[in-house]
């Protein structure tokens, strides 16, 4: 089993002509939804809401097969995200967040121990962000490293908090990560002045096992030991690309855990990482091609690579 660790939240998204829709999000959320959508069996650790917002998260993760044992409820209200689509599809965010549900993650909340189903973690987005649940996530981390395969997305949210306290939890937690999965604007913003592949090998020098970049339309890159891989994208008419990297992160895990790779001392060989990337790019293209964070089902990628 792969836990899901961090916020599950409302996306308020502009229809273009005053109104907004409202759609279920946040990275953790739709990575959670993503994995299990791709047969991996996958429980959400975050902290949801007993109002009809965050009834309607955990009735779409249930949907989908996500576990809800490690999740807790309570009364504060939904955490909701602003989202701006450009001409390209893509999307930024504001966020209200004071006294809503997401944050408020605290140590108790989390497991004392995981049980021995658990193979993987996951953590991003908000989850470094927003405090408790930032320090509970990263002292997770801690905790997990060298014991379970750990996945950070950092999937950067500059802004909502002072910036040295988030970079020290990012780095933290990049320390202590087997996989780092991150986008070319992540990476220069963590890492300044260097390109993407400078900052993987740093990240690979600084511990990590697998590093993999996000290039959007052109694709994905990935650094593991002394194997460096680039792989393209397979094109689709892009609606927008909201939780297309949250799919492309779950494509990976899912990847790894049909091919019984799931490991803290992961190890990969070239052809093997270049088939995780093309099935995790297959992952997000199929999410872009269609509006808001709805990620592909496993049958939908098995009917297309038949």
């Amino acid at each position: 089993m792969i836990v899901v660790c961090g916020e599950a939240l409302i996306d308020m998204i502009s229809n273009g002509d005053g109104t907004q829709r409202a759609a279920p999000g946040g990275g953790p959320f739709n990575t959670a939804r993503a994995l299990a959508r791709l047969g991996v069996p996958t429980a959400f650790l975050g902290r949801l809401s007993d109002d009809a917002f965050g009834r309607r998260l955990a009735d779409l993760l249930v949907l989908d097969g996500a576990s809800l044992e490690l999740a807790t409820i309570g009364s504060e209200p939904t955490t909701i995200a602003m989202a701006d689509i450009d001409s390209e599809g893509s999307a930024e965010y504001q966020f209200l967040v004071d006294g809503t549900s997401a944050p408020n993650l605290t140590p108790e909340m989390i497991p004392a121990r995981f049980g021995p189903q658990v193979n993987a973690i996951h953590v991003g987005t908000l989850g470094l962000v927003l405090e408790p649940m930032a320090s509970s996530l990263v002292d997770l981390i801690r905790r997990e490293h060298g014991r379970r395969l750990v996945m950070l997305d950092p999937n950067i949210r500059a802004g909502l908090v002072p910036e040295s306290q988030y970079r020290d939890h990012l780095l933290t937690a990049i320390s202590h990560s087997t996989i780092i999965k991150a986008s070319v604007a992540d990476l220069a913003w963590l890492y300044p002045g260097l390109g993407f592949e400078e900052a993987a090998e740093r990240i690979l020098g600084e511990g990590g096992s697998l590093v993999v970049v996000t290039l959007g339309a052109d694709g994905a890159f990935g650094a593991h030991r002394e194997v460096r891989v680039r792989v393209e994208t397979p094109h689709v008419e892009v609606v927008d690309t909201i939780g297309a990297g949250d799919a492309f992160g779950a494509g990976l895990l899912a990847w790894l855990h049909d091919h019984d790779a799931i490991r803290p001392d992961l190890s990969l060989e070239p052809d093997e990482l270049r088939e995780a990337l093309e099935f995790a790019c297959l992952a997000g293209a199929l999410t872009c091609a269609r509006a808001g964070a709805e990620p592909p089902w496993k049958a939908e990628i098995v009917a297309l690579e038949s």
